[in-house]
């Protein structure tokens, strides 16, 4: 039997969601290819692809297709995406396979056209793409096709997409490229200029996670990170503390606010003042650093709303875009 086929993509930097039709994660995986470079063949896709990073012998690396919310490798974004999506059929057979797939707010013509392209050429007949504030804020159910104001900060790997929706449609929006990744790459510059010691990516993420934030928080501790001594190559540890990695954190996370600050600047009146009863929705993986939400509400005295699963937002809109296009 044949089976028709709707698939809801959250394509970010860091992670990638598949959604069904009824708004069901069936895929979540980090967005990362493995590949042989001398047989150009790829060797293994998402947690696989991640756990290789910084551990493959000299033929094969470990490489993430998409930078800063956009693709930078067409051919391994295809691929990575037909993956994800065979392993999401559950091995049945379709006759057409509708896609609804996520891109950043501010994105050019040629990357719009990039990630279409993409997702045909890993198997879908029909591609829509959808705006990520717009998704995360359907995921959130605000009522976005209203004629009343919703604000939504979606912070993911690559990018921070600020908008405030009305109607159908962005009233107002910035995108800047400020996200997980642009914490971790801090971290990354700071221990070796503080410290002398060159660490990888996922150590700097497990920094983040562990003692990263944003305000002080009770329990602040220290932890130690291990890495590789740049003055005489031999590996080295040392110990780091909540109160270093929140100063190295504290000019991207500026730079947030700053982007919230200058949306709201350009609000028409009457829907600023729907955002100050409604508040504002943070969204995306990386809008879960610890005490991001209470900053934002310091520097902008608008209540901020963080949804149960926020990194799950992008996707489940996507899904719910599925379902209105029937």
């Amino acid at each position: 039997m044949l089976f028709s086929r709707d698939i809801g993509i959250d394509l970010g930097t860091s992670n990638t969601l598949l959604c069904d039709k009824k708004g069901r994660i069936v895929i979540r995986e980090p967005s990362v290819v493995a590949v042989d470079v001398k047989s150009k063949r790829v060797v293994a896709t998402g947690n696989q692809a991640k756990a290789m990073i910084g551990r493959t012998p000299g033929s094969i690396i470990a490489v993430r297709p998409l930078q800063d919310g956009v693709i930078a490798d067409f051919d391994m974004t295809s691929d990575m995406l037909r993956s994800f999506m065979y392993r999401s059929s559950k091995r049945r057979l379709f006759t057409k396979t509708r896609v609804v797939i996520s891109i950043p707010s501010d994105v050019t013509e040629v990357e719009r056209r990039a990630v279409e392209d993409a997702v045909r050429a890993a198997g879908a007949q029909e591609v829509e793409l959808i705006e990520e504030p717009m998704a995360a804020a359907l995921g959130v159910g605000l009522p976005v096709f209203d004629a009343t104001g919703s604000m939504v900060v979606d912070i993911g790997g690559g990018t921070c997409d600020v908008a405030v929706l009305s109607l159908g449609g962005v009233a107002a929006n910035k995108s800047i490229k400020i996200g997980g990744d642009a914490f971790d790459e801090a971290i990354i510059d700071y221990m070796k200029k503080e410290h002398d010691i060159l660490i990888g990516k996922n150590t700097a993420e497990d920094v983040k996670l562990k003692i990263g934030s944003a305000m002080e928080y009770d329990g602040e501790g220290a932890m130690e990170v291990k890495g590789r001594n740049l003055i005489n190559g031999l590996p080295k540890s040392v110990e780091i503390t909540s109160a270093e990695i929140r100063e190295v954190l504290s000019e991207p996370v500026a730079e947030i606010i700053s982007a919230i600050k200058e949306t709201l600047e350009v609000t028409l009146p009457e829907l600023a003042a729907d955002i100050i009863d409604k508040g504002i929705y943070l969204t995306g993986g990386s809008s879960q650093l610890r005490g991001l939400k209470e900053l934002i509400e310091k520097e902008t005295e608008i209540t901020v709303h963080t949804p149960e699963n926020p990194m799950d937002c992008v996707a489940i809109g996507t899904s719910i875009k599925l379902r209105r296009a029937i």
